[in-house]
């Protein structure tokens, strides 16, 4: 674990004034710089006035006492990535490092933690080792101690002593993910504000077992067995400062109770919640991001209104559930509504008129269908920017669409035909993609593009064209047409794109004539044109004054 305490050491050309042990750097009288030498035995001469000691990097298997024991100046001692074991690791050696406050034995072969560490620490990082026990004095009796790195270990509940962090009251980093406990600790420092637990077998948190843990932060249960048994309506009451709550993947099944006021982000996502009741989140009102995806919510998953107090709620994720509709009563200033992969197939002309705030709606892959939108579904959000209607049962665009769209994702659905009045007024749209439907050049009506005039990408890639569609707006400059069935470009494909810089044209029906020599005659800025995929090598001319980087990729 790095650790902005611990100085960077350079290499040094210069010849050295004081002793420095053969292979190593010591760029300054008090740093000591062994990283990454090849090292299997602890070097010998290092200077009694060593402070900052980096041996990382090595195959160091034990630590000497004698040698180490006299090195009572550290401060930093740097272990990191060596074949140390708890018996090439001797107790006593820190008795005399007494001025110790960094120090890092992540990634060794530890079997317990060191018995006894110095009273003057303030880092101690000994995760990705083996560790199933750690001790009173451990990280006890230690005033300075800030940050403890245990995760990716072997700890269970019986390796973790009541006492572990007595006389440690200024511990505000705990990691304990990636272990075997299965229950929440008890006596965790009151000082934590950030606790991790993911990763683990916790079915359980004891009450009271955070009752002192009142300027924790984040809490980071993700990953583990917890049920709604295992929670009661005190677990998280007290904890008045608590901003961030990872609960997801786990087995709730329904958002727990007693959610404290200053929560902003709470994710449950891939539990097993069947509806949202009210009361749960009346007191989380401080609530900005939700995060329910792939939950068993169904189409009384999110009855309406139930979110409405969270006025300040900014996101909302629910993609891979159940639901059948928008939720309904929205907070009003929600700005981001994530629902795709549910079974959405009717979206009436009220269903989004409480969210009037709203720049990001995704509803891909639901069940939607062109007859079932109904024309003004989208009229009341003036502020949208995205928009994704991938994945639905659409055969034309939606009308009414917020003239202040930046990108519209219209890809696998059924279009047939495209008409230039859905399209009106968008002035603002960047990125359209229309991939993966059923497009043909005969039926992209006239004027189709005319209003796009900031458009800048366009995907018309797995479509049935035949050949460039004409037209296309000035301001183009990544242009997806393969996986068609284009066959000639000729010399005038390409003229109302002068600002075109990539043009993906594999897997068509080209050979090797099959693009007029002008057809790239003005595009100065092209840059990519990718003709792989077709039944012949394809003969591409960049003009003379376009970038040398072009290339054309045969099949």
């Amino acid at each position: 674990m790095e650790d902005a305490a611990f100085p960077h050491l350079g290499e040094s050309s210069q010849p050295l004034p004081w002793a420095c042990p053969p292979r190593c750097s010591c760029p300054r009288a008090d740093m000591v710089d062994c990283d990454g030498r090849d090292l299997r035995v602890f070097p010998n001469n290092i200077t009694r006035a060593a402070q900052h000691l980096s041996l990382q990097n090595n195959q160091l298997q034990e630590l000497p006492y004698n040698e180490l024991s006299r090195l009572s100046d550290l401060r930093t001692l740097n272990l990191h990535n060596n074949l140390i074991s708890s018996e090439g690791l001797p107790d006593e050696a820190f008795e005399s490092l007494t001025q110790l406050q960094h120090i890092y034995v992540a990634h060794n072969k530890l079997s317990v933690a060191p018995q006894f560490l110095p009273r003057s620490l303030r880092v101690a990082d000994l995760a990705a080792n083996q560790v199933t026990e750690i001790f009173p004095l451990t990280f006890g009796e230690k005033p300075a101690l800030r940050s403890v790195y245990l995760h990716n270990n072997q700890l269970s509940n019986a390796g973790l002593p009541a006492d572990a962090f007595h006389g440690s009251e200024a511990v505000t980093t705990l990691s304990l993910s990636n272990n075997q406990l299965s229950y929440l600790p008890p006596s965790l420092p009151p000082s934590l504000e950030r606790l991790h637990l993911q990763n683990n077998l916790i079915a359980k948190v004891p009450r009271g077992a955070l009752s002192r843990q009142t300027h924790l932060r984040e809490l980071y249960l993700q990953h583990n067995q917890l049920t709604d048994s295992g929670l009661d309506a005190t677990t998280f009451s007290k904890l008045h400062r608590l901003e961030y709550l990872d609960l997801s993947h786990n087995q709730l099944a329904a958002v727990p109770a007693g959610l404290p006021r200053t929560l902003a982000v709470l994710h449950l996502g891939r539990n097993r919640i069947r509806q949202v009741e009210a009361d749960r989140l009346r007191g989380a009102r401080g609530l900005r991001y939700l995060l329910l995806q792939h939950n068993s919510l169904g189409a009384a998953g999110l009855p309406a209104g139930v979110l409405r107090p969270l006025r300040g709620l900014h996101t909302l994720h629910v993609y891979g559930n159940g639901l059948e509709r928008v939720p309904l009563a929205l907070p009003r200033r929600l700005r981001s509504l994530v629902l795709p992969h549910n079974r959405v197939a009717v979206l009436g002309a009220r269903d989004l008129t409480s969210t009037p705030g709203l720049a990001e709606l995704n509803l891909a892959y639901n069940r939607l269908a062109s007859a079932r939108v109904h024309r003004r579904a989208f009229r009341a959000l003036r502020a949208l920017r995205s928009l994704d209607l991938t994945g639905n049962q659409l055969t034309r665009l939606p009308s009414g669409l917020p003239i202040g769209l930046h990108t519209l994702r219209l890809q696998r659905n059924q279009l047939r035909a495209l008409e230039p009045e859905p399209l009106a007024g968008l002035d603002q749209l960047r990125e359209l993609s229309l991939a993966h439907n059923r497009l043909r050049v005969g039926d992209i009506g006239p004027g189709t593009w005319h209003e796009l005039q900031a458009l800048q990408v366009l995907d018309l890639s797995h479509n049935e064209l035949s050949f460039v569609p004409p037209d296309l707006p000035a301001a183009l400059e990544e242009l997806h047409l393969q996986s068609n069935r284009i066959s000639h470009v000729g010399p005038e494909a390409f003229l109302s794109t002068p600002g075109l810089r990539a043009l993906f044209l594999r897997a068509n029906r080209l050979h090797m004539t099959s693009i007029a020599p002008e057809a790239f005659l003005g595009l100065l800025h092209l840059h990519v044109v990718d003709t792989t995929g077709n039944p012949e090598q394809v003969l591409v001319q960049l003009p003379p004054t376009a970038p040398r980087r072009p290339r054309a990729w045969g099949p």
